[in-house]
C-alpha cells in the first residue's frame, strides 16, 4: 500500500536530520522545509522519496502551497539557543502557526509537534510560554495532533562533558535530580511511529535514568579523570535568574534561563525507549 506524503519541517536540526532519515527508511514519500538547500547532503537531493522546497517558516507569504498534498505534518521548528536575532515567540510559537495555518488550509490530516518534557511547568520562561502558547493553539485549531515531549537531547548532555574536560563540574543543589535524555535517533522513531497512532501527547526519554551527579560522574569516568563536582546552594542559580533578566542579552539569557530551569527539577518520562547508551554517546565525542 502506498504512503501519503509527509511534510517535515526543521529537517536541518539536531532531532531534525533523525527524523528526516526515520521516515526516507519507512519510505515514506517526504517533503522538507528549508531555508536553504545547501545544508541538505548531495546524495539526499536525489533521493525518489525527497522533496525539498525552500521556504523561510518564519515567513508565512514562502509557505503558500507548502501543504498542498500532504498528509500529515511533523515539525521539531523551535530554537535552544537564539540566533540570527530571532526570539523564541516568532520560531517556536509564530513559525508553527505559520505551518499551522498552511496545514489548515491545505486540508492536512494531522500535526505533530515536538515540544519539551515538563513544557506546562515551564510556561512562566520565554522558550516555555512560547512552546505552550503553540500547543495550545494546535489543540484547540481542530486538526488531528499529536504533542511530543522528549526530555533533554543526549547533544545537551555534551555540556557535562565539556566541563569535565576543563576539570570540574559544576551543578546546583545536591545534583539531586534526575532525568532520562534521549538520544536524536530513538526519539525519531517515537516521532514517526505517531503518523499511525492515534495518541495525543508522548512523554518519552531514554531507557537509562541518571541524577545530574551521576552524569557528571559518568563524564569523568569516560575521561579517565578524577571526578570533582562543585555544588553551589540553589539560592545561586536563583540569583543568577533575577540578575542575568536585566544584565543578560536576551539571546544569552533566554538559554540560561531554560538550563537553570531545567536544573532545578525531575526529567523522568513515564515512557523510556532507545538502543543507545549515554556512555557510548559521550565515547564518540571524544
Amino acid at each position: 500500500m502506498k504512503k501519503e506524503k509527509i511534510l517535515l519541517a526543521g529537517a536541518t536540526g539536531y532531532l531534525g536530520q533523525y527524523v528526516l532519515a526515520e521516515l526516507l527508511r519507512k519510505e515514506y514519500p517526504t517533503r522538507i522545509v528549508v531555508r536553504n538547500k545547501a545544508k541538505i547532503a548531495p546524495a539526499l537531493l536525489t533521493h525518489p522519496l525527497l522533496e525539498v522546497v525552500e521556504a523561510q517558516v518564519t515567513q508565512p507569504e514562502t509557505l503558500k502551497g507548502v501543504c498542498k498534498g500532504i498528509s500529515q505534518v511533523i515539525s521539531t521548528v523551535g530554537i535552544t539557543q537564539q540566533k540570527d536575532g530571532l526570539t523564541y515567540e516568532q520560531v517556536d510559537y509564530k513559525a508553527n502557526k505559520n505551518l499551522l495555518d498552511e496545514a489548515l488550509r491545505e486540508g492536512v490530516q494531522k500535526f505533530i509537534y515536538v515540544s519539551v518534557f515538563n513544557g506546562e511547568a515551564m510556561c512562566h520562561i520565554a522558550i516555555g510560554a512560547a512552546k505552550e502558547r503553540f500547543v495550545d493553539t494546535l489543540k484547540a485549531s481542530g486538526l488531528d495532533y499529536c504533542i511530543v515531549r522528549p526530555s533533554g537531547f543526549y547533544s545537551d548532555m555534551v555540556s557535562f562533558l565539556k566541563m569535565a574536560k576543563e576539570g570540574r563540574v559544576r551543578l546546583f543543589g545536591k545534583g539531586q535530580y534526575a532525568m532520562n535524555p534521549i538520544h536524536g535517533e530513538d526519539l525519531a522513531e517515537v516521532c514517526v511511529s505517531q503518523l499511525e497512532s492515534t495518541k495525543k501527547e508522548v512523554n518519552v526519554g531514554g531507557a537509562e535514568v541518571f541524577t545530574q551527579t551521576e552524569i557528571a560522574r559518568l563524564a569523568f569516568e569516560v575521561l579517565h579523570k578524577p571526578v570533582k563536582i562543585n555544588y553551589s546552594p540553589d539560592w545561586v542559580r536563583r540569583l543568577i535568574l533575577k540578575i542575568g533578566k536585566y544584565l543578560m542579552p536576551k539571546s544569552a539569557y533566554g538559554t540560561i534561563e531554560f538550563v537553570f530551569t531545567v536544573m532545578a527539577m525531575d526529567s523522568v518520562t513515564p515512557m523510556k525507549v532507545g538502543k543507545h547508551r549515554l556512555k557510548t554517546f559521550f565515547e564518540s565525542q571524544l
